[in-house]
């Protein structure tokens, strides 16, 4: 065995061994709540309602997360059924309102009504009365035939009140549970990881780390020439969909769920950052901290490999440090440091739609309490949705973003690189794209207008949609699970840009600025495509390339992220990127006629 492969497979196993002790590390740790972690993590109100509900599990010790987070679910749910049972407004307490009623002719519902039952100023009756007035509101002076009608109605309202009203405002609501089943977990964690942070690290993201620069470098001399070499990919385990790419699909998709959705599960792994987050911000880790910090590091560690693979490319060369960059700079370090100042966490390259909550009232609160910087913060996002967006994109189409900037976009172009050969490139799965990618937007939009609606009128319902219903299904189904779950977890499984092409909104915005209004296209030489069909294979956005390049014409596809490698793929110099005038996008060569070009383009 030659010493360069020699280095290699010790590369690997040491990047497995790491990963093992990764792995291994989430079921390492004990667990042993105590008071303490109830008064950091609770408020004064919060830790009366549970604390008689945990006596049993204080102080006790448990060998996994998994029991731990058990005993403290069912003891928020004990302590919510008791706020039901304190608070809810019964069927008889609506009789006896109505019988008020129906003593005055016409029977008409009033405040004075609830007056006169509640009048008392103890303090849930005063809750009931006013959780009657702030949703029955629409009642107020309405006239009634009869006592039947007014309960109906009533019933209604106390349905709501009881569903809605009193576990948001005087128990634990499903994101307050699940904020404390995850805090209450992490301060619990004992053992080893929590002992020696540094330690783990090393043994983990440091073997990782080390491991994979050892794979990826003696490539530079064991590859040949520089070029794209396809290795026999089609036989690939790990990049045709064979077993290896399944059992890595497998595991991201999990990570994803149980970071978005079980994070007090992985307690273990946020624990062992908690070095790296007081560095930089000069507090502990949370969950986000841990996947930025993750993946940051992939980013930079498989853009190395990107560096190796591309090194006949200047072009390819400059995108790939490009998005090493600005992920480090702009994604991770920057919003942490500003932390650290007591600023408002921001990330400067980020923009709505796909940062889907910047108008988020929490948000807009935050930014405009935070003096000039917050305004400029505010003002710098505006002008990249109104200003920034249409101008970078009409001189360099949506390469500047999708390609050069995104996060999202630089790790699909490096730790998703080695899969862009399986995205679809079939008539269905272009015609299915359309629709998904500017459903998304026009889904973004909508939940966006009710955002504001609800910042500037305090009212929560238009339209008969909840707002905040609204918000909750966008982060949960595309935030979390379409842009993370899918978007990441699938790209074994359908090639790496499942959410940039089937369901980012600010593609989708991009798209049509570039469609429309761009100097940016890819010119092709037909005379000298010999059709080899690389270019398709390699198109990680699943256009047919070749179909252009056999006709000599120039691509505008919408969903066009000018990532360059069908160019660089190409043997014969065919493709070229270009930023020229906005004349002679649409070229439409006498050789072969127009009919086939208004197929593949009509609606695109």
């Amino acid at each position: 065995m030659k010493p360069l492969e020699y280095i290699q497979n010790f590369g690997l196993s040491l990047f497995l061994a790491g990963f093992g002790i990764f792995i291994a590390s989430f079921f390492l740790g004990n667990y042993q709540l105590g008071k303490e972690a109830l008064s950091g993590s609770l408020s004064e109100r919060e830790a009366g309602l549970l604390t008689p509900h945990l006596e049993s599990v204080l102080g006790a010790e448990h060998s996994s997360s998994f029991s731990l987070v058990q005993e403290v679910d069912q003891a928020l749910q004990a302590a919510n059924r008791q706020v039901m049972e304190r608070y809810r407004i019964t069927s008889s307490e609506l009789q006896a309102i109505g019988a008020l009623a129906s003593d005055n002719k016409p029977i008409r519902f009033t405040s004075d009504l609830l007056d006169e039952y509640y009048n008392s100023d103890q303090e849930v009756l005063q809750f009931k009365k006013k959780g009657l007035q702030d949703y029955g509101g629409w009642l107020q002076e309405r006239e009634y035939r009869g006592e039947g009608e007014l309960l109906a109605d009533l019933e209604k309202v106390a349905e709501n009140y009881n569903r809605y009203g009193i576990i948001n405002q005087q128990g634990f609501d499903k994101y307050r549970i699940k904020d404390i089943k995850y805090q209450l977990t992490k301060d619990a964690t004992t053992g080893p990881i929590k002992d020696h942070p540094w330690r783990f690290l090393m043994l983990t993201y440091g073997c990782c780390i080390l491991g994979a620069i050892l794979y990826f470098f003696p490539k530079l001399k064991t590859e040949g020439p520089p070029g794209i070499k396809n290795h026999h990919v089609q036989f690939s385990a790990m990049k045709s969909r064979g077993w290896l790419g399944i059992l890595t699909g497998t595991f991201l998709i999990l990570f994803y769920v149980v970071l978005y959705f079980f994070p007090e599960y992985m307690t273990s792994w946020i624990v062992m950052v908690d070095p790296i987050s007081y560095l930089l911000k000069g507090s502990p880790a949370g969950r986000f901290f841990l996947y930025g910090f993750i993946y940051t590091l992939c980013i930079l560690v498989m853009g190395v490999r990107m560096l190796i693979h591309y090194r006949h490319s200047n072009y390819q060369m400059l995108r790939t440090g490009s998005v090493m960059f600005f992920q480090t700079a702009f994604a991770f370090l920057i919003p942490e440091i500003l932390l650290r100042l007591n600023k408002p966490y921001f990330d400067f390259k980020n923009i709505w739609p796909l940062d889907y909550d910047f108008f988020f009232e929490n948000e807009l609160s935050t930014l405009l309490s935070s003096g000039s910087l917050g305004l400029f913060m505010l003002l710098w996002g505006i002008a990249l949705i109104i200003l920034g967006v249409p101008i970078l994109v009409y001189f360099f189409g949506k390469r500047w973003y999708c390609s050069w900037v995104c996060g999202c976009g630089g790790l699909a172009e490096t730790l998703g690189d080695p899969y862009r050969q399986l995205s679809d490139k079939s008539l269905k799965a272009w015609k299915i794209e359309r629709w998904t990618v500017h459903g998304v937007l026009v889904f973004a939009v909508i939940m966006t207008a009710g955002v504001l609606y609800t910042y500037w009128t305090g009212d929560s319902q238009l339209l008969g949609l909840n707002t905040y219903s609204i918000r909750s299904v966008y982060g949960a189904w595309i935030g979390a699970g379409f842009a993370g779950v899918v978007g990441t977890g699938f790209y074994p499984l359908m090639g790496n840009r499942v959410w940039c092409r089937f369901g980012c909104p600010l593609a989708a915005y991009l798209g049509l600025v570039q469609r429309f209004k761009s100097r940016f296209r890819i010119t092709t030489n037909g005379g000298q495509c010999i059709s080899c069909g690389n270019c398709s294979t390699y198109c990680e956005m699943g256009i047919d390339v070749r179909w252009y390049a056999q006709r000599g014409q120039n691509i505008i596809r919408s969903s066009c992220v000018g990532c360059g490698i069908c160019s660089a793929v190409c043997p014969r110099g065919v493709l070229n990127l270009e930023n020229a005038s906005e004349n002679g996008r649409y070229n439409k060569p006498d050789l072969i006629g127009n009919n086939s070009f208004k197929t593949q383009e009509a609606g695109d």
